[in-house]
């Protein structure tokens, strides 16, 4: 099935877990070909409906490696792989940085490599207006599909008002958002923007590592929900990330509002220990890389920058999470599987 074919806005508004897929490494800082496609294996295996290449997780440093494309094609191949012995197709997400012709470069990359939709990135925009931004937009628009995405100030984002968002709502090649400014008020402003544009055809998808269970069980004043989640958090664990999803939309709380306020609490102390919000989130890559690590799907926790490292005691604290929260796990999954993801 070629990207043209797939309806990629109902499958987004059904809701899907999409993994912010990491980059593989070995030690001397080599492309790990073999570990990078099973981590591609590992996360359709795991029943996401899509994964992110090229994204933050990724390491936004493959773009001066050279390792841009290499890393798109090595996802692109292990899907098409994939999905010929049948297996459900999943959105592919491609990250799009940079000004303007960067940016149509890379989206036209990802398009030609088979990518559904481009991650539109505004780290390193500045204090450019949102004339420019949206102008931008378009300009991706005209190449793939356009996701959304309210970027974290902490690592690397900037703030975007309601009034910006309002009008990114009204751009027809607009499929989904991720909302993902880590705050809340910020977060009802892309929501209401998007239902005062009256684009119900656009997924909302949560990328709020530190609030996952509240954005997927709220219903907003507006009528809108988040359709799923498109995060970094769900890079690991994923097993479990797909479980939560299925849970949320089925109503399975079981049997208690403090139920879900328990999970998300959890989650949300996982995450913290991962993402590093200790301090400022430095360790977030690192973090994750580290889980990867522990459970044998990577087999280097090198990182491109070398200063992308865990901080001090955030080993500790992932290893407490992982012991106080056994549930959020999915090792005996990984363990199953993993030396089939490797063949």
């Amino acid at each position: 099935m070629t990207a043209a074919s797939f309806d990629l806005r109902a499958h987004l508004l059904a809701g899907q877990v999409i993994p912010a897929h990491p980059l593989a490494l070995d030690a001397a800082g080599h492309l790990d070909e073999r570990h990078q496609r099973a981590l591609t294996r590992y996360y359709a295996s795991a029943g996401a409906g899509g994964i992110a290449v090229g994204v933050h997780t990724t390491q936004f440093a493959i773009r001066d490696r050279g390792l841009l494309e290499p890393v798109l094609s090595l996802a692109a191949d292990a899907l098409d792989a994939i999905e010929s012995d049948g297996r459900p197709r999943m959105a592919r997400v491609a990250g799009v940085c940079g000004l303007t012709g960067q940016a149509v470069a890379e989206a036209a990359l990802a398009r030609d490599r088979g990518y559904h939709a481009g991650l539109l990135s505004y780290a390193g925009w500045g204090d450019a207006g949102d004339d420019a931004m949206l102008t931008h937009a378009r300009a991706v628009g005209e190449i793939i599909p356009v996701f959304g995405f309210y970027l974290q100030p902490a690592v690397g984002g900037r703030p975007l008002g309601y009034d910006f968002w309002r009008r990114f709502a009204e751009l027809d090649d607009v499929a989904a958002i991720k909302i993902a400014p880590f705050n809340r008020y910020a977060t009802w402003d892309v929501v209401r923007a998007v239902g005062d544009a009256d684009r119900r055809d656009v997924a909302l998808y949560t990328g709020n590592d530190d609030s996952i269970v509240a954005d997927l069980l709220t219903a907003f004043p507006n009528g809108l929900r988040m359709a799923g989640g498109l995060l970094g958090q769900w890079a690991v664990w994923t097993r479990r990330a797909v479980d939560l999803l299925r849970a949320t939309k089925a109503g399975d709380s079981g049997g208690t509002a403090s139920h879900w306020l328990a999970r998300g609490a959890a989650l949300t102390d996982a995450n913290a220990a991962i993402f590093d919000a200790a301090n400022g989130f430095a360790g977030c890559i690192a973090g994750i890389q580290e889980v990867l690590f522990r459970q044998g799907l990577l087999r280097s926790t090198r990182c491109l920058d070398g200063r992308d490292v865990l901080s001090r005691g955030q080993a500790d604290a992932i290893t407490r999470v992982c012991t106080a929260y056994p549930d959020l796990l999915d090792d005996e999954f990984v363990c199953a599987h993993l030396d089939e993801w490797l063949r």
